[in-house]
């Protein structure tokens, strides 16, 4: 558990900082169209591919740290040990089987992709479209590998009837 907490939170990391790297490139991008009349594919195509990579490998971190979206209307005023079942039923009967879904359907996209040798449609645009489709099913992984953890820790929860010792994570630079 605590492998997977530390990869999360180091992969959800490394992904935060490419809204940075975005950020930048957007506005590159905007002074190259609006100052020099002149915009190349491959520049938006690359702020596609890095917006996807940030919402892709941010969603196991997010998972990690309970940020995700829920309805929380009721949620908030449950008590810790029915907060815990909700995310026990929550996690078994719709994160985990969506996840492995798709995981199968989103691997073959990707391998099929791989196999035409698919690019950018667009002249000037990004070579190696599957690079960016192999990372759904990478991210879908991780984002399984820390749903797992949460229905574990939230059985212990529920067992408990108190908010069970959360598995804390290392600093990632201690090892992997």
């Amino acid at each position: 558990m605590k492998f997977i907490h530390r990869l999360n939170e180091f992969v959800g990391r490394m992904a935060s900082w490419l809204n940075t790297v975005l950020v930048l490139l957007v506005c590159g991008d905007v002074v190259s169209r609006y100052l020099f009349n002149d915009s190349a594919a491959w520049v938006m195509e690359l702020e596609w591919h890095l917006f996807a990579l940030v919402f892709l490998f941010g969603a196991g971190y997010t998972l990690r740290h309970d940020r995700h979206v829920r309805v929380d209307l009721f949620y908030s005023r449950f008590s810790v040990r029915d907060q815990a079942l909700v995310n026990i039923v929550g996690g078994i009967v719709f994160l985990i089987p969506w996840c492995i879904l798709l995981i199968v359907v989103s691997t073959r996209y990707a391998w099929v992709s791989y196999l035409i040798g698919e690019g950018s449609p667009d002249p000037g645009g990004l070579p190696a479209r599957y690079l960016i489709k192999f990372t759904i099913p990478i991210a879908l992984f991780l984002l399984l590998l820390q749903g797992i953890v949460s229905v574990w820790e939230s059985l212990l929860t529920f067992r408990e009837g108190r908010k069970a010792g959360q598995v804390e994570a290392e600093p990632i630079h201690e090892g992997l």
